[in-house]
């Protein structure tokens, strides 16, 4: 990237990541003066943003929403991109690099419903809709005797299929409704215990070229350390469980005032008919290797075949 020349910051065209891309955009101009009014969003649309009608796991997983957007960068067409790292693959396109996460938001699931408070007050029989294979086998898990559907979309679609009737509850990524500026619309906010999040979920991860000096000094500035701690020990439970959209995965990191590293794991069968769970604490330091050694203890708990039980929807 050449210093003079524009910084195109590529996306999706949702609102929620236009919202992410103007977050960085803004936050770029505030670190770097001489940069504002030098940036451009270009908006891409990726296989994800195509394909409405079924499953991700059923049209290749989450790597759809990124696959056009690595393909832009790698042809020089963008300098950066700004992705929702719940959305971002565990292995990243060879060229390409992440080295920088915005500070997090809050990492927690809301629940929207009209006709119940919460999970547990909802009527036997009711209908959730999500994308979110995760979301789906912990509702089941904790409530079988509710049906859940597939509820594709962005936030603005889903949000109008709850208000028609479609469905009697949803749950969004708490993060993203309030960057939308909707967080008022969640009947209620879900603590940990009661629905553990997506890895990742809440944090904005930018990439570039691994050889692109100036995007890498100017990433290596506007990234947030505690963030990409935490979201790296997650990464890194995901990774040895080989994590997709086929596979319901949660965790968490959490980082104490004394630099120490809370985290908790946890996998499901998809019909949430099991659930496997398990808790590291350590130096903040360690974090890649506390959360590696939580999905090798899962991973060995859980043995062969574990994920392949009931249909596959995605962490949407």
């Amino acid at each position: 990237m050449m210093t003079q020349s524009p910084i195109r910051i590529g996306t999706r065209g949702s609102p929620l990541a236009l919202a992410q891309a103007e977050e960085t955009r803004a936050r770029i101009a505030i670190l770097r003066p001489q940069l504002a009014g030098r940036t451009e969003i270009t908006v891409i649309k990726t296989t994800g943003d195509r394909v409405q009608d079924r499953a991700l796991s059923e049209a290749g997983g989450k790597g759809l929403f990124t696959k056009e957007i690595d393909e832009a960068m790698l042809d020089g067409r963008i300098d950066l991109a700004v992705h929702s790292m719940k959305d971002v693959p565990t292995w990243l396109p060879g060229g390409i690099v992440l080295p920088c996460m915005l500070e997090r938001e809050d990492p927690r699931d809301a629940f929207l419903s009209s006709r119940a408070s919460g999970i547990d007050a909802l009527k036997p029989g009711a209908v959730v809709g999500t994308a979110s294979l995760r979301r789906q086998a912990q509702i089941l898990h904790r409530r079988p005797d509710l049906r859940v559907d597939i509820l594709r979309g962005n936030v603005q679609t889903r949000l109008r299929k709850l208000a028609e009737g479609v469905v009697d509850a949803t749950l969004l990524a708490l993060a993203g409704l309030r960057r939308l500026g909707n967080a008022a619309a969640a009947t209620a906010i879900l603590d940990m215990d009661e629905m553990l999040p997506a890895v990742g979920q809440g944090a904005i991860g930018i990439t570039c070229r691994g050889d692109d000096d100036f995007a890498l000094g100017l990433l290596a500035e506007l990234n947030h350390v505690p963030t990409i701690t935490q979201v790296a020990a997650e990464r890194a439970f995901l990774e040895v469980l080989d994590g997709s959209c086929r596979t319901p995965i949660a965790a968490h990191a959490q980082l104490t005032g004394d630099g120490v590293l809370s985290f908790k794991g946890m996998i499901l069968r998809p019909d949430g008919s099991e659930m496997l769970e398990t808790s590291r604490r350590g130096p903040a330091a360690d974090g890649v290797a506390l959360g590696r050694d939580a999905g090798e203890e899962l991973k060995a708990r859980a043995g062969p075949g574990f994920f392949e039980t009931g249909p596959g929807s995605g962490d949407g």
